[in-house]
């Protein structure tokens, strides 16, 4: 006797009637609408910069827009490659000054500060992120640049040898006071990311590390660091992103000079700090090369996220499986780590 069909019907015991059921359903359906919706207005945007920008594009062509020294607003010359280059410099130096001291402080937090300064270190750190955009400019063109400006002077004279570092006066604004404002914006949520990716590592991963003699700086090189390489490098990305399309401070900070910077401690321009500046006041051609280079901006987001994808998926391969991770960190090779140190 089958214990598991009603006697009077066909429908099992143990299932669910299709009405149950319905909630699962609409909840599946409404998050598969609310994705395309995200997709769409994706595209939406992209199509009305395209819409928008094909003027300044049919005027000097897509190359020539994207590649061309020359902004001259009163001559109708559109070239956008000193922003594309501000763009970049300032991006690069907050991911090259902000992602170490970031990663350094969620180290600190999650494994040698005390439990009574935890909290308000991490605290302390996610402010940073209250701090209104509008706030670090000022603040980085009133009192950063004048008290960094003898040191960049001294940098500039002593490594003049190197092409675009040093050799001539520093101004203010300039390309590193923006990389460096940058940085400390992006600090809060590379630092937030890196910490909770941090907090996952199993215990015994760290406790068989010091159980087989390593130091407090090799366990973490050898049990910490490699288990949350995907997720610092995912946060990274996500702190490049925020450097590119950031605006107000940008704008404040490096200058409003259209032409490529001679030196690291020139002024300069970015996509995001010409859009800001001509906007109010353009018209024709030139309303159109300004959403021109939101369409580049537009698009260089859009590489930097599919580069994220790739790297996270590159640091996260070791961890496909669910073995994985405690092979690519187990006792033996802690020992052989622990060992070559």
């Amino acid at each position: 006797m089958n214990t598991a069909a009603m006697p009077g019907g066909d429908r099992p015991i143990l299932a669910r009637s299709p009405l149950a059921r319905l909630p699962d359903r609409a909840l599946k359906y409404g998050l598969t609408i609310l994705a395309a919706l995200i997709l769409a207005l994706i595209v939406y945007f992209f199509v009305r910069l395209v819409g928008q920008a094909r003027p300044a594009f049919a005027h000097a062509g897509v190359f020539g827009f994207t590649f061309n020294n020359d902004w001259n607003v009163s001559g109708e010359k559109f070239g956008a490659l000193p922003l594309v280059v501000g763009t970049l410099i300032t991006s690069g130096l907050a991911l090259l000054i902000g992602v170490p001291i970031a990663v350094a402080t969620a180290l600190y937090a999650n494994e040698l500060c005390p439990l009574r300064l935890r909290a308000a270190l991490t605290v302390l750190v996610e402010l940073l992120a209250a701090v209104p955009s509008v706030v670090y400019g000022l603040w980085g063109i009133f009192f950063l640049a004048p008290k960094l400006q003898p040191v960049e002077q001294w940098f500039a004279n002593r490594l003049s040898f190197i092409p675009f570092i040093g050799g001539d006066s520093v101004t203010i604004p300039n390309y590193f006071v923006a990389g460096l404002i940058l940085a400390i914006m992006i600090l809060p949520i590379v630092s937030a990311i890196s910490r909770e990716v941090m907090a996952t590592v199993p215990a015994d991963h760290k406790e068989a590390a010091l159980g087989l003699g390593a130091t407090r700086w090799e366990m973490i090189r050898t049990a910490v660091l490699p288990y949350c390489r995907a997720g610092i490098v995912g946060g990274a990305m996500l702190g490049l992103g925020r450097a590119i399309g950031e605006t107000i401070a940008v704008t404040i900070v490096i200058g409003d000079a259209p032409g490529l910077g001679k030196h690291l401690f020139g002024q300069g321009y970015s996509l995001a700090a010409v859009i800001a500046n001509e906007f109010g006041e353009a018209q024709g051609l030139h309303r159109s090369a300004l959403f021109a280079a939101g369409l580049v901006l537009f698009v260089l987001t859009l590489l930097v996220n599919g580069v994220a994808r790739v790297l996270v998926s590159r640091a996260s391969h070791p961890s496909k499986t669910p073995s994985a991770p405690q092979a690519a960190v187990g006792p033996g090779q802690v020992a052989g780590a622990v060992a070559g140190a």
